[in-house]
């Protein structure tokens, strides 16, 4: 078996660093699976080949060049709305995984305005189908 040397083993600082993240930003991506780590006493370890492989080392998609963001603010939303648009969203968002210049969508959701803000990131025609679809969700 391949004996694991020091090096090969990652803080979740280092990690952090290495990501150009915030450390509670990768403590989050262990927490959801999205990040395979080990707890050694109190601290996670990150295999290097795991965080290359998370972080898509070596496989950077070639993008077209035009990229447009769209900031999207839904007022008075209630539940149903809400899920329906986080459904929408992430359709979108899971549908476009497969191309090159793929979707990059945040949503937060303030429940005490009862407001929604979606952050979308991508080419232009991606970005105006998915606000297409997002109106069509809020004039339903």
């Amino acid at each position: 078996m391949e004996q694991l040397m020091a090096r090969d083993l990652l803080t979740v600082d280092a990690a952090a660093e290495r990501l150009k993240l915030h450390v509670k930003t990768v403590l989050r991506f262990i927490h959801d699976g999205r990040l395979r780590a080990t707890k050694i006493g109190k601290q996670y370890r990150i295999l290097r080949s795991d965080l290359d492989a998370f972080a898509g080392a070596g496989s950077a998609p070639k993008t077209s060049g035009t990229r447009v963001t769209a900031v999207i603010d839904v007022p008075d939303v209630d539940q149903e709305l809400l899920r329906r648009l986080t459904s929408v969203v992430l359709g979108a968002a899971t549908s476009s995984e497969q191309h090159p210049d793929a979707l990059s969508i945040d949503i937060a959701h303030d429940p005490i305005r009862r407001a929604v803000k979606v952050i979308v990131v991508g080419t232009p025609s991606d970005v105006s189908g998915l606000l297409r679809l997002v109106d069509a969700c809020v004039e339903a």
